[in-house]
């Protein structure tokens, strides 16, 4: 009786400390240095480049034809 108390009690206590971690992560993260404007668009800053548009043979001949 004792011991399923305590393997109970230890269970308890490693799920609230992971609720907590968990918890205290997810805030931190919301205030990271990302900024909604007032269209609700997500600015941040990315060390990556974003690139849009390869030019290749195909691109240029959409381009021609849509023009």
């Amino acid at each position: 009786m004792q011991n399923d108390r305590r393997k109970f009690i230890k269970k308890t206590a490693v799920v609230v400390g992971a609720t907590a971690v968990v918890g205290t992560t997810s805030l931190l993260a919301k205030n990271s240095s990302y900024e909604a404007d007032s269209s609700g668009v997500v600015v941040g800053h990315s060390s990556k480049k974003e690139i849009l548009y390869h030019e290749t043979k195909a691109w240029d001949e959409y381009y021609k034809q849509a023009k």
